[in-house]
């Protein structure tokens, strides 16, 4: 059959974890490497449709084209691994740590940032011919986006920051649905499908994504945005890679794993 069954899938989930906390230093960071690059130039293209066509929903609904991409060549967002890995820990799998999990973790962190750094870098210079015209239109608006989602917040003071955590908390809700997509069917075609959605939602609704925002900041700050390097941490990526840990972990993981492998007791009637 082309669909997997929720327990079926949910055992993938946890194979999926295991085997990331065991991969190698090597082949952890490169897989990181490529998904923040893959994702930060599905978000340049999401952006530079935004703006040349003026349909903001367009650009959302063609952003998942980046994230079915580097899931369907088998690499590795934070995002993704904060709600698989600790399922390996629940289910007591041989030899998995708290120190496994923040190893992995750690690494992944590094090669999406640089990823995503390695594209802001890229996509700044052909959008300006190396430094010497003006950015444009787009690079404009990727600017405008850096300074709106940090000096934006922090104006909000206390609940600014908790605006980006539950912001960020949303999203990988969506987004580990969308992991968890690449794992319900057998086939391309469904699995492209079933990444789609989620990750349309989370994109179209402006929820906030830690990797999507290594490249986002980066970039902005190279156009010119009107923000410094600790508004980025203090301001975005931290309430938002705090909350993409919870959200992913308590909506989506935890959530298939206590239904559908920690199934409770049948009822008596």
């Amino acid at each position: 059959m082309a669909y997997l069954t929720p327990s079926e899938f949910v055992t993938k989930m946890v194979d999926a974890g295991e085997s990331k906390i065991y991969m190698s230093t090597r082949d952890t960071l490169i897989r990181a490497y490529m998904a923040g690059a893959i994702l930060a130039l599905a978000a340049a293209f999401a952006v530079f449709v935004t703006v040349t066509t003026g349909s903001a929903i367009l650009g959302a609904i063609l952003f998942p084209v980046g994230f079915s991409m580097l899931y369907l060549m088998g690499f590795d967002l934070l995002t993704g691994v904060f709600m698989l890995t600790p399922l390996a820990l629940l289910d007591k799998r041989p030899g998995v740590s708290v120190s496994g999990i923040l190893r992995n973790w750690g690494l992944v962190f590094v090669g999406n940032f640089a990823g995503a750094l390695t594209v802001a870098f890229m996509m700044a210079f052909i959008f300006t011919y190396g430094f010497t015209a003006d950015a444009g239109a787009v690079g404009h608006k990727l600017a405008g986006i850096g300074e709106a989602r940090t000096i934006g917040y922090s104006q909000h003071g206390v609940p600014g920051w908790f605006t980006i955590f539950i912001r960020g908390m949303l999203c990988n809700w969506m987004v580990s649905m969308g992991v968890v997509g690449a794992m319900v069917s057998t086939t391309v075609s469904g699995k492209v499908i079933a990444m789609w959605m989620p990750i349309l939602l989370f994109f179209a609704m402006g929820f906030e994504h830690s990797v999507v925002n290594m490249f986002l900041f980066p970039m902005a700050m190279i156009m010119g945005g009107n923000f410094s390097i600790a508004d980025y941490f203090i301001w975005n990526e931290i309430p938002t890679a705090l909350g993409n840990l919870v959200g992913g972990i308590a909506f989506t993981g935890l959530t298939l794993y206590s239904t559908h492998v920690r199934t409770a007791p049948k009822r008596n009637i």
